[in-house]
């Protein structure tokens, strides 16, 4: 199948050529028709599968047939990095259709919030927004959404993650109540099959391959001691092949500590995380995106918030507390069908939580060997479940009475 087989408009094929779209992935080719035909849905596919252009593409055609003058879409994300994506997205996709959008969220100053203002006056076709700062505009009498055709709730399981899902229930209370609901997640805990049953009406369900890594990523494991992580890390970052590579850490503080050991070594790299300004988030993932910055470090904010092309390592410097968390960080490699590499450093204290992720993943990772120059391996042994005797029922915990007492 090619995206000539949509029967899309002809300027918006041409945008869709013009990126170097050819086949659909198979979310897209699955979404896409579900869409045109008007239905509501809800889908869920691992990350780095395509699905912002599955449910990009059918709005945008919508948009471009019907010549619509006012706000007809409204995506919601759960970032600021996730909503500037997706305008950008849809700049290149709509590049000749002339559709506008932009993207409204948090932090920055005053003249962030006017600028946004101002665009939302301007009757932006598209919407793509923060449920917080979405909120701000609304409550100002400022946005008004009673022309809204779509609403796209896009990375549905971090926004409830993140605190959210009341926001979300008092965004939709401003929609007409006849539109198009999509819900696109990563993964589909119940909270979020509750969620769709709340705001969705007799929706089509689209299941793709849940919790499990891309096939081209390349999974290694490495046992280790925490003295060892850094000697561990320098040498693959050295002796490496590699262009583009993010280093996650479960902690703010932890990304801080190893950003400045490596920076030490003069690796050319960035930490990201929640202290720094909004500007330089973005500076970073810039220069990120386009390769002048081949290394950033960072928390799992990362892991839903950056969409980049071409990364061909991740490393795991400790194991995520959340077994899907791993999909997410290693779903930033091998993204649209190419290969990469994903290396997970374990010590005894992640020992279990790595465990988990294997049986998750239904696979058991390659381990390899530490070089020699690290010294031994640590041997670690999982923990056994504490047993608890089962307490006498005529004492309970008192020791019993001896001759002497």
């Amino acid at each position: 199948m090619t995206f000539e087989d949509f029967n899309f408009n002809s300027d918006l094929l041409e945008g869709v050529l013009s990126m170097g779209y050819t086949k659909p992935t198979p979310i897209q080719e699955m979404a896409i028709p579900v869409i045109m035909e008007g239905n509501d849905l809800i889908a869920c596919a691992q990350t780095g599968t395509g699905k912002t252009a599955s449910f990009l593409l059918p709005v945008l055609n919508f948009i471009t047939e019907e010549h619509k003058h006012y706000t007809t879409a409204l995506i919601l994300a759960p970032t600021r990095e996730l909503a500037q994506q997706i305008d950008q997205q849809v700049e290149g996709l709509a590049y000749f259709t002339g559709i506008s959008s932009l993207a409204v969220f948090g932090g920055g100053d005053g003249i962030v919030y006017e600028q946004q203002r101002r665009g939302i006056q301007n009757n932006v076709n598209i919407i793509i927004a923060t449920p917080g700062r979405l909120i701000a505009h609304l409550t100002s009498g400022i946005l008004k959404l009673n022309h809204i055709r779509h609403l796209i709730l896009d990375e549905a399981d971090r926004m409830l993650d993140m605190g959210f899902q009341d926001d979300i229930t008092r965004i939709i209370s401003y929609l007409p109540k006849k539109k198009q609901t999509l819900l696109f997640s990563a993964t589909m805990p119940p909270r979020i099959r509750s969620l769709a049953k709340t705001v969705l009406h007799n929706p089509q369900q689209i299941n793709l391959a849940v919790s499990q890594p891309a096939v081209g990523v390349d999974q290694q494991v490495y046992y280790i001691s925490d003295q060892q992580k850094n000697g561990l890390v320098k040498m693959l970052l050295r002796d490496g092949n590699y262009n583009s590579i993010i280093i996650f850490s479960s902690t703010k503080d932890k990304v801080k500590e190893v950003y400045k050991e490596l920076k030490r070594s003069n690796l050319k790299i960035s930490a990201f995380h929640s202290d720094l300004e909004q500007a330089e988030r973005e500076q970073i993932l810039l220069e990120f995106k386009n390769k002048s910055l081949p290394i950033i470090i960072g928390t799992d904010a990362l892991s839903r918030g950056i969409d980049v092309e071409g990364i061909d390592l991740v490393i795991n410097y400790d194991v995520p507390p959340d077994p899907e968390d791993y999909i997410h960080r290693i779903g930033r490699t091998a993204r649209a069908a190419t290969t990469g590499t994903a290396i997970t450093l374990v010590n005894q204290r992640d020992l279990r939580r790595f465990k988990s992720i294997e049986s998750l993943i239904e696979k058991t990772i390659e381990q390899k060997p530490i070089p020699a120059e690290l010294g031994e391996a640590p041997v670690l042994t999982e923990e056994k479940k504490p047993h608890f005797k089962r307490k006498n029922k005529r004492f309970g915990n008192k020791k019993k009475p001896t001759n002497n007492q």
